[in-house]
C-alpha cells in the first residue's frame, strides 16, 4: 500500500474525527496540533496506523522501535486477508451456522428461531424463565435481548415477537462458574483467546478476560465492559482492567474485586477445547474465541474471524510496550 492509498483513506475520513483525536493528544502532551497531524500522517504511511490507533496505542509516547511492533488499521486489514479465506467464513458470520458447526463445543441449548415453528419453540422454552434472543449477524453484543417469558401475555405473543423482530437464535442462559460470576454477577464474563493455525499446529497469540460493568449483561467494551490481559500459558490476569473510555481499573468498579492476578478456572480444559475448535474450519486460520466457564467446564460462546487488534495492544503500565507484530514474526507471518 503506497502513499496514494493512505492519502485517499485520509480524504474519505471525517476531518472532525481526526481533529478530535489530535485534540486528545494535545491535551495529554501539550504539543501543537500541526505537529500532531504530521506525526499522525507519518504513522499512517510508515506503520499503517489510523488516527484512532494513534490515540488508543499512544503512538505519540512511543519510540520508533516500539512503533514498529504495533499492528494498526491498515496492517490489520492486510493481515486478515493474508490468513483467512473468507469464502469459508460463513459459519462465523451467522450465529445459526456457528451453532450448528460448533455444536460439540457450545454446551447449551440453542434454537434457530428463524426456522423454528411454534412446536419447536414450545419445546425450547418449556423449562426456561429467561433466555437470550440474538440477531443472526450481530456483533459486539448489539441487538441481543434478555427476555422473560412472563413479560408476554401468551407464548404465541412471545413467538410472534421473535419472528417479527427477525432474531436469528434463542439461547439458554449459561450458568457460569462462581469464581467468574463474582467479578460482575449480571453479565457472562468470558475469556477471549486468539489463535493462529499454522503448519499443522494451533498457536495462542494473546488472551483477555472480559467482564461486564454497571449492571450490563454483556461483556463487550463498547457496551460498558472491562477487559484485562491474561498470560496465555497460565490463565492468570497480568494487567489492570481497561474499558472502552480508556479508563484503567485496578479493581472492578462495581464489585471491588481486585483484578491483577485473578485466575481463570478450568483454564487447561478451556485451551484444549479451543485447540480442537480451531481445527474445524482450517481455511480460517486466525480466530478470536470467546469462551465462558460453567461449573462443569468451558463452553464456546462465539468465534470471530475478524479478531480485534485493538485491545490486545492497549498500553498498560504492568506490560512492556510491545505490539503484536513480534508474535506473528515468531510464527513466520510477515506483515
Amino acid at each position: 500500500m503506497g502513499l496514494g492509498y493512505y492519502l485517499n483513506v485520509f480524504k474519505r475520513m471525517r476531518f472532525s474525527r481526526i481533529s478530535d483525536a489530535a485534540n486528545v493528544v494535545k491535551r495529554k502532551t501539550g504539543k501543537n496540533k500541526f505537529s500532531i497531524y504530521c506525526d499522525m500522517l507519518g504513522c499512517a504511511i510508515k506503520y499503517g496506523a489510523g488516527h484512532s490507533d494513534y490515540v488508543l496505542f499512544e503512538y505519540y509516547n512511543m519510540t520508533a522501535k516500539e512503533r514498529k511492533t504495533y499492528i494498526g488499521r491498515f496492517k490489520n486489514k492486510k493481515l486478515l486477508h493474508m490468513l483467512n479465506d473468507y469464502n469459508y467464513g460463513g459459519c462465523f458470520e451467522s450465529k445459526r451456522k456457528f451453532a450448528e458447526k460448533f455444536k460439540d463445543f457450545t454446551k447449551r441449548d440453542i434454537l434457530d428461531i428463524s426456522a423454528a415453528n411454534e412446536e419447536q419453540f414450545s419445546e425450547f422454552i418449556k423449562n426456561k424463565q429467561f433466555f437470550l434472543a440474538k440477531p443472526d449477524d450481530g456483533e459486539c453484543g448489539h441487538g441481543i435481548e434478555k427476555l422473560n417469558k412472563d413479560d408476554f401475555k401468551t407464548q404465541k405473543e412471545l413467538f410472534n415477537y421473535l419472528k417479527e423482530n427477525k432474531f436469528g437464535v434463542c439461547e439458554e442462559i449459561i450458568a457460569q462458574h462462581e469464581h467468574l460470576k463474582r467479578l460482575h454477577p449480571d453479565s457472562l464474563n468470558c475469556v477471549r483467546l486468539c489463535t493462529l493455525f499454522k503448519d499443522g499446529e494451533v498457536h495462542f497469540l494473546y488472551g483477555l478476560l472480559k467482564m461486564g460493568s454497571d449492571g450490563g449483561f454483556v461483556d463487550n467494551l463498547d457496551r460498558g465492559g472491562i477487559a484485562c490481559h491474561i498470560d496465555v500459558e497460565t490463565g492468570r490476569v497480568i494487567s489492570y482492567g481497561h474499558d472502552g473510555k480508556f479508563e484503567t481499573h485496578k479493581t472492578h468498579p462495581v464489585t471491588g474485586v481486585e483484578l491483577m492476578g485473578y485466575e481463570i478456572p478450568y483454564y487447561n480444559e478451556l485451551k484444549e477445547m479451543i485447540r480442537k475448535a480451531a481445527l474445524v474450519v482450517p481455511q480460517i486460520t486466525y480466530i478470536g474465541w470467546d469462551v465462558c466457564v460453567t461449573p462443569d467446564g468451558p463452553a464456546i460462546v462465539e468465534g470471530n474471524d475478524y479478531p480485534g487488534y485493538d485491545f490486545p495492544q492497549i498500553p498498560d503500565e504492568n506490560l512492556p510496550r510491545i505490539g503484536l507484530i513480534p508474535k506473528f514474526k515468531e510464527l513466520g507471518v510477515i506483515i
